[in-house]
């Protein structure tokens, strides 16, 4: 087998470009859950947005492993983060992971919410991996000048949205895709996973496992995901001989 990103398997063989030495200050398991949606956030944050120090930025399903990625990264670079969660316990753990305020969709109405905490501005950045029915509410809520990174479609749907909004409002729809990024610019990409190995050695951010399962439990553990049980990453492991 030779995937160009990972697989289900004990050993698999990738391009020179896409493997990275551990740093001897990281254990394995941290670096495991490093680089696919740190590294996605990473770039959505970095390259695709330019976030700012001040700025205001709203992650979509913030507990899960790509949302709690850009909660931590976000707090890292200085940004106001604003976590959207469907609970509170969800809520909690972005809190922890460096959220200054959670919307609970369970509770609150999520524009209603968004336009009390920017005070009617709109966010400056959207980090939205969710997708679907959220996508109506998030076009109406970007900041003048502000960009709304389309990451995926967790929810199912993949959303149309009206175009005279980003026409009128000012704001830019930015895709991102990080597996064509490592591809296409594997020097920038790994530059990218050398400051998040940097970043994580030093404390400023650490990728939250919520557990580690035998390899063989791997459809255990999509499950569990596709459940929305997952606050952070799951990690498969291969059992020892």
């Amino acid at each position: 087998m030779s995937p160009e990103f990972g697989s289900y398997a004990e050993f698999v063989a990738v391009p020179a470009s896409h493997a990275y030495p551990i740093p001897e200050s990281l254990d394995i398991n941290t670096a495991g859950a490093l680089l696919c949606a740190h590294g996605t956030a990473y770039h959505a944050l970095k390259q695709r947005a330019s976030l700012k120090a001040g700025e205001t930025l709203l992650v979509t399903g913030a507990a899960g492993g790509t949302g709690l990625a850009a909660v931590q990264l976000g707090h890292a670079f200085g940004a106001r983060v604003i976590a959207v969660c469907s609970s509170a316990k969800k809520g909690q753990t972005a809190k922890q992971h460096g959220a200054d305020t959670v919307i609970d969709t369970s509770k609150e109405d999520l524009r209603d919410a968004i336009r009390h905490l920017t005070n009617g501005l709109g966010a400056d950045v959207i980090f939205d991996p969710v997708g679907g029915e959220m996508a109506t509410t998030l076009s109406r809520s970007v900041a003048w000048n502000g960009r709304w990174l389309v990451i995926g479609f967790a929810a199912g749907g993949i959303p149309e949205v009206p175009l005279n909004l980003p026409l009128v409002k000012g704001y830019s729809i930015v895709g991102v895709f990080w597996g064509n990024f490592c591809a296409r610019e594997p020097d920038l990409a790994r530059a990218n996973h050398q400051s998040l190995f940097e970043m994580a050695a030093s404390g400023r951010i650490s990728p939250h496992i919520h557990s580690i399962m035998p390899l063989d439990d791997a459809t255990r553990a999509l499950e569990m995901i596709e459940g929305r049980a997952v606050h952070g990453k799951v990690l498969l492991k291969p059992s020892p001989d």
